[in-house]
């Protein structure tokens, strides 16, 4: 697979990356561990040696899936993962991002990941409590004492990238970025092409919903967050329904699937780009990685975008407490 570069500090990844949160939480009852850990080197086996998690999936138990999968190919892989949240009886109760905590988070994450060092560090949410300038100045700390390799910052705005940038240079940013949710292009693109900085999109398929295979029939597990999301809600789905529609034509004319095309879009914006769809299905995650592959040339982009531009997406990506968190600066 091909590899692309994260920031100016020398990251260097394959391509297309696995987002693994979903394997022990947010889509329903979590992967058997044993299940978890056979797609996660599958991934490894295809050429992915970007692996993506955070302390809060699970909570803790996703670090622990990672760690044992990526034990055989460690100096291999580049792991991701995040601090920035409280926890109370082992549940998220709100945003911490302390000097004093972010060492404890990094400790506990390197003890279930069974790694000497996190080679990309995000914040996971931006904390209004605690000035970005402490932040980026203990993740530097850890990057002096051999901790950590690279500071990545999640769902940060501009303005805070900048500030945290000019203590710490940071590598990559990771936001929702998608043909269904484009926020980033006019928010902090121009931030990060200025500053020399990657970008990791998560959720590229749009939870899901870019794939073609969720319709208004579709019911989600009890435990899945999607039934929170609003544009999730059943006439949402039927409104947006267009987009799918759009990608499935495409994907016909290209002879590929509406994943494979989604994701090569992604890719076809920015050089600088690594999207990290997560998935449970091993034939799911081969047909992620195929993506890699799928060039879109000058012609499809312009086709594709003259048609986005007459679609609108209905219903927020967020529920309001989770919107609550996200850095629009």
């Amino acid at each position: 697979m091909k590899q692309r570069k994260l920031g100016t500090q020398g990251l260097e990844v394959s391509a297309l990356g696995l987002g693994c949160m979903g394997l022990s939480f947010g889509y329903g009852p979590a992967t058997d561990k044993q299940e978890a850990i056979k797609l996660i080197r599958r991934a490894y086996e295809l050429g992915v040696t970007f692996f993506d998690t955070a302390e809060i999936y699970g909570p803790f138990t996703n670090e622990e899936v990672v760690g044992e999968a990526i034990a055989p190919f460690r100096n291999e892989i580049v792991v991701a993962t995040k601090f920035g949240f409280n926890f109370k009886n082992g549940q998220p109760v709100g945003l911490n991002s302390k000097p004093e905590y972010i060492r404890q988070a990094v400790e506990g994450s390197l003890k279930r990941l069974n790694v000497e060092v996190i080679d990309l560090l995000y914040q996971h949410r931006i904390d209004p409590n605690v000035p970005i300038e402490d932040v980026a100045g203990t993740v530097k700390d850890l990057i002096q004492e051999g901790k950590v390799k690279y500071f990545g910052m999640s769902e940060a705005g501009a303005t805070n990238i900048r500030k945290a940038h000019a203590i710490q240079p940071v590598s990559a940013l990771q936001s929702e970025y998608s043909m269904w949710w484009r926020e980033p292009e006019t928010k902090t693109f121009e931030t990060l092409e200025e500053l020399g900085i990657g970008f990791v999109p998560f959720s590229p398929l749009g939870k899901g919903f870019l794939t073609g295979k969720i319709d208004v029939n579709t019911e989600f597990d009890s435990k899945d967050f999607r039934n929170g999301v609003p544009r999730f809600d059943t006439e949402n789905r039927k409104a947006n329904q267009a987009l799918v529609e759009l990608i499935t034509q495409i994907a016909q004319e290209k002879e590929a699937t509406p994943a494979q095309v989604a994701l090569a879009w992604i890719h076809a914006q920015k050089e600088w780009i690594v999207s990290i769809p997560g998935t449970t299905k091993i034939h799911r995650l081969e047909e992620n990685v195929g993506a890699a592959n799928l060039e879109l040339n000058k012609d499809d982009l312009t086709q594709i975008e003259t048609a986005l531009a007459e679609i609108k997406i209905i219903g927020h990506r967020y529920p309001e407490s989770s919107q609550k968190m996200v850095d629009n600066d």
